[in-house]
């Protein structure tokens, strides 16, 4: 279960009813990093169109099949 809440004065407050007993303990883990802006489409990736010109990969998951097929017969 994924619960959102804000930390305030110490103490974690979810920001919606949580249907757990009170008293119950859990576990809090935080996100290493919060992002802090919307991310960006896969289109502005430095990667994005990387292999366009490979004549071998006209059809990408064509070209992975053949590849496992190679390596495990």
């Amino acid at each position: 279960m994924t619960i959102r809440a804000r930390y305030e004065k110490g103490v974690f407050r979810p920001l919606q009813d949580i249907p757990i007993k009170e008293g119950t303990i859990v576990e809090v883990r935080l996100a290493d990093e919060v992002p802090s802006h919307r991310t960006r489409p896969i289109s502005e990736s430095p990667f994005a169109g990387m292999w366009k010109d490979r004549e071998d990969m006209g059809d990408s998951v064509e070209y992975i099949n053949r590849l496992r097929r190679e390596l495990h017969g």
